[in-house]
């Protein structure tokens, strides 16, 4: 059986059908003399509108143009293709499809040259993933191949290589000093148009809770942003990068065009995932070792009346950062690093975006006094053998839920591999299959497993899904 395999898309609905505007009339009195001097003084006035500033660091700015000289040769368009078998019903009819046919999928996208010496470009892993070719085509009209380096789909981050001179890079700004009403300016390939150059401000920073799209600390943008800009640039009117190009809102769908609602990932969430990548591989992710949910009348965490929103502890993992910080089942975890945790998927995101060996400082309630303690994250395993946990899983392997899974409201892990003619392949497991549940008990990530099967239980019953289906299985 294949890999469970969801795809998620960000939409709105209008409620109601759409927007009525309604203007509100009154007969007023006469005005004074003193108002009628004020109208006037009003009416002098320019418009209070939007632009864009005259200078830039004291140089005057009336044209985006020469910074852009300078950016534009360092944003690539990005074309991948990939081999797709095509399922032939008549083929199938008349004795098998022993010659099954193949189609070539091809996408298009962005990416931004961030070393020029080593021809490093850090575009979108949805650009790339599951391609069989990727070639990039550079300003100036040449087209080359690119070896991709690695990528981390929880971030949505990849980085590939070309080998070529004459390469032009961008500098990486902080992306951490961004401030909301910032300009910026989106480079990128929309709909395979060829090289496009959009503007807008910052409309928001830190945002997240986008169901489908993994560990979240978007830049949001007015600047368009459109298929194909995936993996573009975003960058301020220096012309450094501050951000990758990664996905936008409409109602309509993504090919729908833009509504003035962008989001890119930061550049210095790129870069340090960049670094992980090239130093690893992979990207090493911190935990805290617990579980938590959402606090609620049902777990006694929150009052009806109090409103009182964060993280409530439910689980502390034997020697974890979190025990060695001193945290306790039953605490509400209210802020992380100063940013506020409004939710249990709102402190795993933040979780998913510290390094291994990053302090964060947690402010917590408990029993009604406000608390504040500190802890270093520990690293994440990767998979488990799940032989190790117990016998009768022996021979499968397990993997947490892609983010984007996550994020889509799903819980629990993946069998990413079962050995033929073991233990696990002869109770009925395969690969793909998510299991959810241990002893009728929901079990959200590889943590929370290992915890439900520590007490070595003598009878074991996985609750799994596996394509459209879901049921129980007895392990023996």
């Amino acid at each position: 059986m294949r890999p469970v395999t969801l795809v998620s898309c960000l939409f709105l609905t209008a409620l109601g059908g759409g927007v009525t505007a309604r203007m509100l009339t009154t007969q007023p009195n006469e005005p004074t003399p003193a108002e009628l001097a004020q109208k006037a003084a009003d009416a002098a006035l320019p418009p209070a509108y939007a632009a864009l500033p005259l200078q830039a660091d004291g140089t005057p700015l009336p044209s985006l143009a020469p910074m852009l000289e300078k950016v534009t040769p360092a944003v690539v368009n990005i074309y991948t293709k990939q081999m797709v078998r095509v399922r032939n019903p008549l083929a199938e009819f008349f004795g098998g499809n022993r010659f099954p046919q193949e189609r070539v999928s091809q996408s298009l996208g962005s990416g931004v040259i961030v070393d020029a010496a080593r021809g490093l470009i850090l575009t979108n892993n949805h650009v790339i993933e599951g391609a069989d070719e990727v070639s990039v085509t550079l300003s100036d009209g040449r087209t080359l191949e690119a070896q991709p380096i690695g990528s981390d789909p929880d971030t949505d981050i990849a980085v590939i290589r070309i080998a070529a001179e004459r390469l032009t890079a961008i500098p990486v700004a902080d992306s951490d000093k961004l401030r909301v009403g910032d300009f910026v300016v989106a480079v990128g390939n929309p709909f395979g148009l060829g090289q496009t150059v959009t503007s807008g401000i910052v409309s928001a920073v830190g945002r997240s809770g986008l169901r489908g799209l993994g560990y979240q600390n978007f830049i949001q943008t007015d600047a368009s942003i459109n298929p194909g800009n995936s993996g573009g640039a975003l960058v301020n009117l220096r012309g450094e990068l501050i951000g990758i190009n990664a996905a936008s809102f409409n109602p309509q769908g993504s090919n729908a065009g833009n509504i003035g609602l962008g989001f890119a990932i930061p550049s210095t969430l790129a870069r340090e995932v960049m670094r992980q990548l090239m130093a690893y591989g992979e990207v090493r992710r911190g935990s805290l070792g617990i579980d938590s949910e959402d606090p609620s009348e049902r777990n006694g965490a929150l009052d009806a009346s109090s409103g009182q929103r964060g993280a409530l502890v439910t689980r502390v993992l034997r020697g974890s950062p979190a025990e060695l910080a001193g945290i306790r089942p039953g605490d509400l975890v209210v802020t992380a690093n100063g940013q506020r945790i409004d939710s249990s998927d709102a402190l795993h995101n933040i979780e998913g975006l510290l390094p291994v060996g990053q302090p964060v400082r947690l402010e917590l309630l408990r029993a009604g006094s406000r608390l504040s303690v500190a802890a270093t994250l520990k690293a994440l395993p990767k998979d488990l053998d799940a032989g190790e946990l117990d016998a009768r899983l022996k021979g499968a392997v397990l993997v947490d839920l892609p983010e984007r899974l996550r994020q889509a409201g799903y819980r629990g892990v993946i069998i990413s591999k079962v050995t033929a003619n073991s233990r696990a392949a002869s109770n009925g497991l395969e690969a793909g299959d998510r299991i959810a549940v241990v002893n009728r008990r929901q079990v959200n990530d590889l943590q929370a497993l290992r915890a439900a099967l520590a007490g070595a239980p003598k009878s074991l019953e996985l609750g799994l899904q596996r394509g459209r289906q879901a049921g129980y299985l007895q392990m023996r």
